[in-house]
């Protein structure tokens, strides 16, 4: 496929009520160019109305939409110059793959010659070439995933936007599907919006990604950081496995059991915050702790085996329970205290995230 020069996407104060709710309410967001972003949030939480918005098949009460200088609110769908690949693929049945891609093509009155051209080019790009003649019934799941995408990238837009594409795929062949589309993102360079509800597919998948609840945006940040920095309570309870233990806040230093807490960053405000706890991030510490570690002590409720991990169960004096995990080896499992054993768990203070007690 040729590269299309790829457009930034400036959202301002964008907001759509339905009734009494608001599915965006004044949000503001930059897609740069060429970039995969990624808008991820539970059901309801408004990140398909604003693909919808960007695909011009919803109207906002309110705010801009900007294609590089150009005000699009008002385009209509088919003049955005915009690839859509649907949650369901919406292919047309009564016609073969070849005839699926071709479709934007012919809308376009692009030559016969041309467009059988452009639409082998897209197939092999999909790693679909050979199949133009295959009726979509007789496809996999993830074959027919693949022709929605070719017939979304065939025109070249320089701005494609994914509904949810994988959710349909079983969790093999989906896991595959989003390390091709992150590979073909890469190759052809087109600014990518892409909405999921599954934090593992966005931070696998993603340059950035838009954490979103109630219609607004709650963090806006690379991969990376909205899992170890998460911006408050709520992203840090959708991304990832979290536990939340209170820590009282005096003098500008949080205490846990009455020790004080090494943290990368200062408590957020007085009174009362929670220290967020991954299991991944806890440690299996001897009696005697470690030096540098941040030390929380609790009684072992069980062992849960997981595959390739293991899951320690730990209930803290004030009831809290936190699991420790690790790697599933024979001499990790040797090693795992039995229910009942008083244990002490270390954190590092690069990994001791304190955030307000009250969720966003």
């Amino acid at each position: 496929m040729a590269r299309a020069e790829p457009l930034p996407i400036t959202i301002r104060q964008l907001t759509k009520a339905f009734g009494t709710v608001h599915a965006l309410d004044h949000v503001d967001l930059d897609v740069r160019r060429g970039e995969f972003l990624t808008l991820l949030g539970p059901s309801g939480s408004g990140k398909t109305t604003l693909l919808m918005i960007l695909a011009g098949f919803a109207r906002p009460d309110h705010g801009s939409v900007k294609f590089g200088d150009a005000e699009v609110v008002r385009l209509p769908p088919h003049k955005r110059d915009v690839g859509m690949v649907f949650q369901n693929y919406a292919l047309f049945p009564h016609m073969d793959v070849a005839a699926n891609v071709a479709f934007p093509l012919k809308l376009r009155r692009v030559p016969r010659a041309e467009r059988d051209r452009r639409v082998e080019q897209a197939l092999e790009t999909v790693q679909l070439g050979g199949y133009g003649s295959r009726r979509v019934d007789q496809l996999s799941g993830g074959q027919r995933q693949r022709v929605a995408l070719a017939r979304a990238i065939v025109f070249e837009p320089r701005i494609l936007l994914m509904d949810e594409p994988l959710s349909a795929l079983d969790k093999q062949l989906r896991e595959r599907m989003q390390i091709e589309l992150r590979g073909l993102h890469e190759r052809l360079g087109i600014t990518t919006v892409y909405v999921t509800h599954d934090q593992r597919e966005a931070l696998t998948m993603s340059d950035r990604i838009a954490v979103i609840s109630h219609g607004r945006v709650m963090q806006l940040d690379a991969p990376r950081r909205i899992y170890e920095q998460p911006a408050n309570r709520f992203v840090a309870e959708f991304i990832g496995e979290s536990t939340f233990i209170p820590v009282a806040v005096r003098d500008g230093a949080a205490f846990l059991g009455g020790r004080p807490l090494q943290a990368a960053q200062a408590p957020p405000g007085p009174g009362r915050c929670v220290l967020m706890v991954r299991p991944e991030r806890l440690q299996l510490l001897g009696p005697a702790g470690e030096p540098g570690m941040n030390l929380i002590a609790g009684r072992v409720r069980d062992v849960v085996y997981q595959g390739d991990s293991f899951l320690v169960r730990v209930v803290l004096a004030d009831g809290t329970e936190v699991g420790a995990r690790g790697v599933a080896s024979s001499r990790a499992m040797a090693a795992a205290p039995a229910p009942g054993a008083e244990v002490t768990l270390g954190l590092s203070p690069a990994d001791t995230i304190l955030l307000a007690d009250a969720e966003a």
